[in-house]
């Protein structure tokens, strides 16, 4: 493959995990037209489980499982396993220390996570390009999630959220090692999979009552197939054509989708900081997604 059609697949991969990433976005807008009464972490659990049964279908219709002895077992329950860490790790730090701190250092340490990951498991460069590009996008999450200048700090609940943010980054690595021997259809059906399961208990206790009125329907539904097969589908095929640094720096657009939408349409406010948080995330992706052949 010459440079031209390699630069050609980097930026189409870019595109897609930019894509995921904006998909990722609309998960708090989407909770926020849920009914009241639902537990967050039941919303993770089923998300994961509709998302999961969403592309195991795909799968199953594409015939694209093959031999389950061609399958590497254990790297894929290790990334199902990072799935539903994310997903519990994540709420839990929301819960404990609030919404700024838990997504600044959730999301924040992800990208670092994700590069130090990549350059030690799979020698990956990490070129001046990602570090400016990174710098400005944590910089911009930090200025958007506390520009109300309030700031809840909790031990535990911050633990967690860097917990979380390592859990994303770890995903993301194990993934893309898989990749290289498997379908992303079967390989993103097994992983949700995989995640759901691990997350099922969660349901038991969950109130059928709330979970049957047609906006909670509603909700699930987006999340599950909007949020999470849509959004999987296109991070795997992006996540092949990209390095574990580059599409964890790209995941830093689900913040800035997210209070975009709660802006326009829950008519929430942004004072001048955060409107500063958004042009930095947006000029660190711009960096990032521009001029691919540079270092």
């Amino acid at each position: 493959m010459n440079k031209q059609a390699t630069q050609h697949n980097q930026i189409g991969g870019r595109w897609f995990v930019l894509g995921a990433a904006l998909l990722w976005g609309t998960t708090g807008t989407a909770q926020a037209f849920a009914p009241e009464g639902f537990d967050p972490k039941a919303i993770g659990a089923l998300r994961l489980l509709i998302g999961g049964i969403a592309l195991a279908l795909l799968t199953i219709k594409r015939k694209e499982f093959g031999k389950l002895s061609d399958w590497q077992l254990v790297p894929v329950f290790l990334a199902g396993i990072f799935t539903a860490s994310y997903q519990v790790c994540f709420f839990s730090a929301v819960a404990k220390t609030g919404v700024a701190v838990g997504t600044v250092v959730a999301i924040g340490s992800a990208p670092i996570a994700g590069g130090l990951l990549g350059l030690l498991f799979r020698g990956e460069h990490l070129g001046r390009r990602w570090v400016v590009a990174t710098i400005m996008a944590i910089c911009g999450c930090f200025l958007l999630n506390f520009s109300d200048g309030t700031v809840k700090i909790d031990p535990m609940g911050t633990l967690l959220a860097l917990a979380a943010g390592i859990s994303y980054a770890a995903y993301t690595l194990t993934i893309k090692g898989l990749l290289v021997n498997h379908n992303p259809n079967a390989l993103m059906a097994a992983v949700v999979c995989v995640g759901a399961l691990v997350l099922s208990p969660v349901l038991i206790n969950i109130d059928a009552g709330w979970l049957l009125q047609p906006r909670s329907i509603a909700v699930v539904l987006h999340l599950g197939l909007a949020t999470m097969a849509l959004s999987y589908w296109l991070f795997a095929r992006g996540l092949k054509l990209v390095q574990v640094s580059t599409a964890v720096t790209l995941s830093l657009a689900e913040p800035l989708t997210a209070t975009i939408l709660g802006v326009v349409l829950l008519g929430e406010q942004l004072n001048a900081r955060g409107f500063g948080g958004i042009i930095l995330i947006l000029s660190g992706l711009v960096v990032l997604m521009m001029n691919v052949g540079k270092r």
